[in-house]
């Protein structure tokens, strides 16, 4: 018995100091590894290197990940994606076959709307859209939108917001798509009646040729 007591003294000792030695700083041994951690790679944990890379060149030898979303795939509540073509043909042509997806606004989408004009868009084309906004005389070129919205439809409006034209750049990053669609909203609201109504009867001719 002596020696068995002994013998298990030993053992206990030599683990006591084995775990000792561990890096303070490092979690304890995970007792079952597979339900601890994920054998999915999981977009905000830390990349193993020696596993995973973002060298396509890399990806027969690593597991490739680029962090992008799946082809094909639409964010949860997005709209679908706008493959109108950034040229010519896509500004003149394409553009204007793009209807607006959205329902007409309410009073809260309007005043959110309304907000997002003011925030993005009066800066240099003014409160009521008339091109008279604070920066207009500093950059120079920036035109009325409502001298030109009653000839436009609302997809050539999504349009300019979304690839930019002459020194107005591109809003697809501030805004999102619904967003871009609720200010052209916003904008038709900004016309007079008689040009909104035109707009309005000329984008429902087009759409009834097709």
């Amino acid at each position: 018995m002596k020696k068995i007591a002994i013998i298990a003294t030993l053992i206990l000792s030599a683990a006591v100091v084995f775990t000792s030695c561990r890096d303070k700083r490092e979690p304890g041994r995970a007792y079952m590894p597979d339900m601890a951690y994920s054998r999915a790679y999981e977009t905000y944990a830390q990349r193993d290197s020696s596993v995973f890379t973002t060298d396509p060149k890399e990806a027969g030898h690593k597991i490739f990940y680029n962090n992008l979303p799946p082809a094909g795939t639409l964010k949860r509540g997005d709209l679908f994606p706008y493959t109108v073509p950034n040229d010519s043909n896509g500004l003149i042509n394409l553009s204007s076959q793009v209807k607006n997806p959205l329902d007409p606004m309410n009073g809260k989408e309007l005043e959110e709307a309304g907000r997002l004009f003011n925030i993005n868009c009066a800066v240099c084309h003014g409160e009521k859209a008339e091109a008279n906004g604070p920066l207009a005389p500093k950059i120079g070129g920036v035109k009325s939108i409502i001298a030109a919205s009653p000839g436009f439809s609302d997809g050539r409006l999504f349009y300019v917001m979304t690839y930019g034209q002459n020194n107005m750049g591109s809003y697809a990053s501030q805004l999102t798509k619904e967003q871009r669609w609720r200010i052209v909203q916003y904008i038709r609201t900004l016309e007079p009646k008689t040009a909104a109504t035109e707009t309005t009867a000329k984008a429902d001719s087009a759409a009834a040729k097709k």
